[in-house]
């Protein structure tokens, strides 16, 4: 039986360039980056070069890129400092965002008493930049911070747009762009926005590493202590080989992102096409234009289908989800779709299909007759 991987979303499998890159690192410069001998320095290099790398990329000082251990603990990191050193009173989110960021949210305001507004979302997942506004004209130091692209349904947040917005009533941005980067061009000169996160294994990296952008100058200070790595930001001696991992999983994305996002946006379009043929009901939660490599479908089959859709689906080798990893194994409905559907269509089945360029038709081919058996 052909396994079919249509969960990218999730995770992505690491290209074999950055196995071998990773492999080289761990054999060879395994030296404590912050020891001054020479196999210190040498992880050291390898440590500032892979910085250096992953900055060229958004146009941006190396110095502004800091390193985790993944999107979750940047986006802890960033929200909790401006809470608690930059004295940010109020924060505007959506209720559509990763739980990284939302309970990270709920905890600072039971721990600081900060407000929370939720930015309206339309029917179609996109935010509503109108409602935005009127939310930003209370005058009290705040943090706007929405995702770029929706992990569960693929829609687009306009990161220039609410950019500039945000500047005019001088207030900071932050995004979650772990869905994005690596898949897409994010200009940092150009886009006036404070921070941003990202995890290696979303773009064909290893997992357990990420990093954070930070403008400069931004008065962030550290979230957990013991030692001056990562400029005195982010304690603990730093995973050279995954760094060194990520780095090259960043470049490859971007020199192959031209050739592998038109070979993906075909993909999907095959799948689009396909469905409306064998299930002229099937509706796309979110909008038709959303990010390519993400689709997110309402399936016209009975409530009773939904508990086992995707156990049918595995048990056929095929591999997709019905939302956040993160949540996987829960009966609850999507915090996501829960704001865009109805109570009646919340019940039925929603797929999330998540492609990358290691995927082919006959895999799409092969989900659609499954989808036809059950």
């Amino acid at each position: 039986m052909k396994k079919v991987y249509l969960d990218n979303a999730s995770t992505t499998a690491i290209r074999t360039e950055v196995i071998q890159e990773m492999t080289k690192v761990m054999t060879e410069d395994f030296g404590n980056p912050s020891s001054t001998h020479s196999f210190g320095r040498n992880a050291k290099s390898i440590l500032e070069l892979s910085r250096k790398s992953i900055a060229k990329h958004f146009k941006i000082t190396a110095q502004e890129i800091i390193f985790t251990s993944c999107g979750t603990e940047a986006n802890n990191w960033i929200l909790r400092s401006v809470v608690k050193d930059l004295k940010v009173k109020r924060i505007i989110t959506s209720k559509i965002e990763h739980h990284a960021v939302l309970y990270t949210l709920l905890s600072l305001q039971s721990e600081y008493g900060i407000q929370i507004d939720y930015v309206a979302v339309k029917p179609n997942g996109e935010i509503d930049i109108t409602d935005l506004v009127q939310l930003l004209s209370q005058e009290t130091k705040t943090l706007v911070s929405l995702m770029h692209v929706n992990n569960e349904t693929g829609t687009i947040l306009d990161l220039e747009r609410v950019g500039r917005i945000c500047k005019q009533y001088n207030v900071l941005f932050h995004s979650d762009t772990v869905q994005s980067i690596g898949k897409t061009e994010i200009d940092l000169q150009a886009i006036p926005i404070d921070f941003i996160v990202a995890s290696a294994h979303k773009f064909h990296g290893p997992k357990g590493v990420g990093f954070a952008f930070v403008r400069k100058n931004s008065g962030l200070q550290p979230i957990f202590y013991g030692g001056e790595q990562e400029k005195g930001l982010r304690a603990g001696t730093e995973a050279v080989h995954q760094i060194a991992g990520m780095a090259k999983a960043l470049e490859h994305s971007y020199i192959n992102l031209e050739t592998e996002r038109t070979y993906i946006f075909e993909l999907k379009n095959y799948l689009i096409t396909q469905l409306e043929i064998e299930f002229p009901a099937v509706v796309i939660n979110g909008t038709v234009d959303g990010f390519y490599n993400i689709l997110n479908v309402l399936l016209p089959f009975s409530e009773d289908k939904t508990a086992m859709i995707l156990f049918h689906l595995d048990m056929k080798g095929i591999a997709v989800s019905r939302g956040s990893a993160c949540q996987s194994g829960t009966i609850k409905p999507s915090h996501v779709l829960a704001e865009m559907l109805s109570n009646e269509d919340l019940k039925k089945p929603s797929l999330r299909i998540s492609f990358s360029h290691y995927n082919t038709k006959e895999d799409i081919d092969l989900l659609i007759e499954a989808l036809k058996s059950i």
